[in-house]
């Protein structure tokens, strides 16, 4: 289907390129319309590789706070890389044939166009799924149903979840939670100097069921990449939170034991970017976004390698996942380097 960018949104003028580039090999579909005064956007997904519910999965999700747009440049260009190859890399299709991708690179249009965190509606898509937190999350910051006038509003108490956290929610629960194995990796911006991976839970401070595989996940990136930056940590070791998506998505993929469902957020440290730049911070996009070029280019080739490595996982995902003592060796150290320690 075409992308039309009448709107003026550049994000969806450079997918449509990316689609044209991919052809027959890439599926493009709408999920939901988002209308703002009669101007509609389209939420998209696009799908790649093999269809076969049997295959592993591997999915890469940005956009979801509309200020936060180096997320979805991140996945935007990941996506043209393998677009680009399509037509003559013979390798990437033999990958293809044992892996499923879904990219959703632009969650929240709406709240893109109008430069704002939430959605057209105020709500704040990763505050809007219907889960609590077990203890009580930072004022504010942790979600709240005080108004949309105050940033991090979770929406009416009782209501349905917004139009884009839905569709998110649709694609990853027909695409991935039918699968045996897949990861999900949701781009974000704005905490900290450090690149941070993080894994459920937001809501609470225990650890999730697969923390084993987790940590296995981690160690092979560690042995394949060694002066990696990334932190890896569960988001609950920086703060806890009411409504995150991916807690609601997770515990519905718990609920089926012979399903593994391992949804990260790479959270990019965009203070480093403030840093070196202080006039950022006068910048509405400043906070979260890199301003100058050569920056925002650098962001973009030094994530190429993590993203890679997701898919690779995925495909591979028989052979690293540990069994047996090995699980049980995994989880114990999982939990002493993420539950029995202090935060740093």
């Amino acid at each position: 289907m075409a992308v039309r960018d009448e709107l003026g949104l550049s994000e969806l003028a450079e997918l449509e390129g990316i689609l044209d580039q991919g052809g027959s090999y890439m599926e493009c579909r709408e999920l939901a319309q988002v209308d703002i005064g009669g101007r509609c956007f389209p939420v998209l997904a696009i799908t790649l590789g093999n269809p076969d519910p049997g295959v592993p999965a591997a999915a890469f999700f940005g956009g979801v706070h509309g200020l936060e747009r180096i997320g979805t440049a991140v996945v935007l260009s990941y996506l043209r890389n393998l677009a680009s190859r399509l037509r003559w890399d013979r390798l990437l299709h033999f990958k293809l044939e044992s892996v499923r991708l879904v990219f959703l690179p632009v969650v929240n249009p709406g709240g893109m166009w109008r430069g704002t965190r939430a959605n057209p509606a105020g709500v704040d898509l990763m505050r809007n799924a219907p889960v609590d937190a077990e203890e009580r999350p930072p004022f504010l910051l942790g979600g709240h149903r005080f108004g949309a006038r105050l940033p991090w509003y979770r929406g009416a108490a009782g209501a349905a979840m917004e139009i884009e956290a839905a569709a998110l929610c649709r694609i990853v629960e027909e695409e991935m939670l039918t699968r045996d194995f897949s990861i999900a990796l949701d781009c974000h911006s704005g905490f900290g100097i450090l690149d941070r991976i993080w894994f459920p839970y937001a809501c609470t401070r225990r650890p999730i069921r697969d923390i084993a595989e987790v940590h296995a996940l981690s160690e092979i990136f560690d042995q394949m990449h060694p002066c990696h930056r990334y932190v890896f940590e569960p988001q609950s070791r920086q703060y806890l939170a009411h409504g995150d998506l991916w807690d609601f998505l997770y515990r519905r993929a718990e609920a089926v034991p012979e399903k593994l469902f391992l949804p990260l957020t790479l959270e990019m440290g965009s203070w480093m970017w403030v840093k070196k730049n202080p006039r950022q911070v006068f910048s509405r996009y400043g906070i979260f976004n890199p301003l100058i070029e050569h920056r925002q280019q650098r962001v973009l080739r030094r994530h190429f390698a993590w993203f890679d490595f997701i898919v690779r996982a995925a495909a591979s995902h028989r052979h690293w996942r540990p069994e047996g003592e090995t699980l049980r060796q995994h989880q114990e150290l999982a939990l002493q380097r993420w539950y029995r320690n202090k935060p740093s």
